[in-house]
């Protein structure tokens, strides 16, 4: 991708890195340094996507403030699932991971993605995207062998599926974009790439 800006993905991702990869996208990986768990509860009132775009805007912050990345533009994104009111939270271990399919079986839940890019620990842009995704209605068997076949690599994955992998296997259908699933709304951060070139 032709661009005269130097970009900062921050984040640890694997999902998030194969995106902008795969696009062409020209950039540096780095590990942002925020606490998530903290941010998330000083803004439990909030809207989802209020919390998503901040989650995104302290990762990118985080990195930008650094000296050797003052001249770059950072990237922050953070996802978050929404079902009946309630944000879910990353399993922890694949006992986790099975409660929450069981949650989400049958049901249509809300992915919410925060996007920002910062330099110099200023925010230059910022947008939030929301897909919609409709998980089949699944035995308590078909979920353990759903599982097993993943393995623990799902764990990385806030719904406790990859799209890109094995996900398709429980997911009967999507609304809205196909990469905010995956991790990261790619076409809006396009439209902001080519608009501000």
């Amino acid at each position: 991708m032709i661009t005269h800006k130097n970009f900062i993905l921050a984040s640890s991702s694997s999902s998030r890195f194969k995106i902008l990869k795969n696009s062409g996208f020209v950039f540096k990986k780095t590990n942002p340094e925020c606490n998530e768990e903290e941010i998330k509860k000083n803004f439990l009132n909030r809207r989802p996507a209020f919390i998503a775009k901040k989650l995104s805007f302290e990762k990118a912050k985080s990195v930008s403030i650094k000296k050797k990345y003052h001249k770059d533009y950072v990237i922050g994104c953070d996802t978050l699932i929404y079902l009946n009111n309630k944000i879910f939270n990353k399993a922890k271990n694949m006992r986790e991971a099975e409660t929450k399919i069981q949650k989400l079986s049958g049901k249509t839940h809300k992915i919410i993605s925060g996007l920002t890019i910062c330099r110099e620990g200023k925010m230059l842009w910022q947008c939030s995207s929301t897909s919609r995704v409709k998980i089949r209605k699944l035995t308590n068997l078909e979920i353990k062998k759903y599982l097993y076949t993943a393995g623990p690599q799902i764990l990385s994955s806030v719904g406790c599926y990859q799209i890109e992998s094995h996900g398709p296997k429980i997911i009967q259908d999507i609304k809205g974009d196909f990469f905010n699933v995956m991790g990261l709304p790619l076409f809006s951060l396009l439209k902001y790439v080519f608009e501000e070139k």
